[in-house]
């Protein structure tokens, strides 16, 4: 037989006294006796009483309640990102629901609608690849739910942002590769249209021009995804071309990753014929052989002060328009896959 949830009216009736009293007593009200409160607590403790959360917060118009809307939760990234989010509110009295976009601009949409309709306090959104027009972001914002973008930036969407300087982590790499000796520097980027690959991109070129170096678009392609998969067909384009490069850099890790073994496959030898740096420093990327070249991105950082800027907007009193960009340095680090 189900068990039936005890609720404050079975309290009531056990003692005989109203569920309005027992409802003050619950929350220590200085109008009842101190007898009164204790007796109440103690047969709460006993019929293992639990509150209705739900009840409560729609009585406060709130539902002490925050969401992380991210692309998808496996890659090293964004399951870091989620922990350091979780670490923060795990001291509050805030719980935390995690929903995935899995890159679809729809089904993000989808998701905001969801999120406004169940009152969410906050939302900490790292956007799809396939979003151009944020909207569905701002209808959040006008029913004063605050919004943290995080990793992903929305050019001309206004509000608070945790990003990494992408464009300084890509300068640095390229400029790295090409103190190294390397003149022919092919570029494996992601979907155009996220402004962290335009800024990775950006950073590329800058880094060439700078040089003295002359930019060949037949060194410049495009994977349709971040996947090791994803790489393998911009890979072998750049690499089957008649002025073969000596070095690549990557969008993320696993497109350089991708790159170095289909290079290999190729019959090129790394670093010795071709140098290859990604971006990320997933865990993995220090065990392949030879070792990954990469740009190490401060994620737990990223996501707790994303956070902490979430929880200052639920706590505190800030002027709409008062928003915060923060921006973090990546770090370059050089391993086995590069000269």
């Amino acid at each position: 037989m189900e068990k039936k949830r005890i609720t404050i009216t079975d309290i009531a009736k056990e003692l005989k006294i109203s569920a309005s009293t027992v409802s003050r007593a619950l929350r220590n009200n200085s109008s009842l006796k101190k007898e009164t409160i204790e007796l109440v607590k103690s047969l709460a403790k006993k019929l293992n009483y639990q509150p209705n959360m739900l009840a409560l917060n729609l009585l406060q118009n709130k539902s002490n309640t925050i969401a992380i809307v991210v692309p998808e939760i496996t890659s090293h990234f964004f399951s870091t990102a989620i922990t350091a989010i979780q670490d923060v509110f795990n001291l509050t009295n805030y719980s935390v629901i995690i929903f995935l976009s899995d890159e679809s601009y729809n089904k993000e949409i989808d998701i905001m609608n969801k999120l406004a309709r169940i009152q969410i306090d906050g939302v900490l959104v790292s956007p799809a690849w396939k979003t151009k027009d944020f909207s569905h972001f701002k209808s959040l914002q006008n029913m004063n739910i605050p919004i943290v973008v995080f990793d992903r930036d929305c050019d001309g969407f206004d509000a608070d942002k945790v990003v990494v300087d992408d464009y300084y982590g890509a300068y640095q790499a390229v400029e790295h590769l090409i103190k190294a000796g390397c003149k022919r520097i092919a570029y494996i980027g992601g979907p155009k249209n996220i402004f962290t690959n335009k800024h990775r991109l950006n950073g590329y070129l800058d880094a060439l021009k700078n040089n003295n170096i002359q930019v060949d678009n037949e060194y410049i392609q495009f994977a349709s995804g971040y996947s090791i998969k994803d790489g393998i067909k911009p890979t072998k384009k750049i690499l089957c071309q008649e002025k073969t490069p000596d070095a690549i850099f990557a969008i993320n890790d696993s497109i350089a990753i991708s790159a170095m073994r289909t290079a290999e496959k190729m019959m090129f030898k790394i670093p010795e014929d071709i140098s290859i740096i990604g971006f990320d420093d997933e865990p993995h990327s220090s065990y392949f052989r030879p070792s990954l070249s990469t740009v190490r991105q401060p994620v737990y950082d990223i996501g707790m002060l994303s956070a902490r800027i979430l929880l200052n907007r639920l706590t505190c009193a800030y002027s709409i328009d008062d928003f915060r960009h923060e921006v973090f340095k990546p770090e370059l680090v050089i391993r086995n896959s590069s000269k």
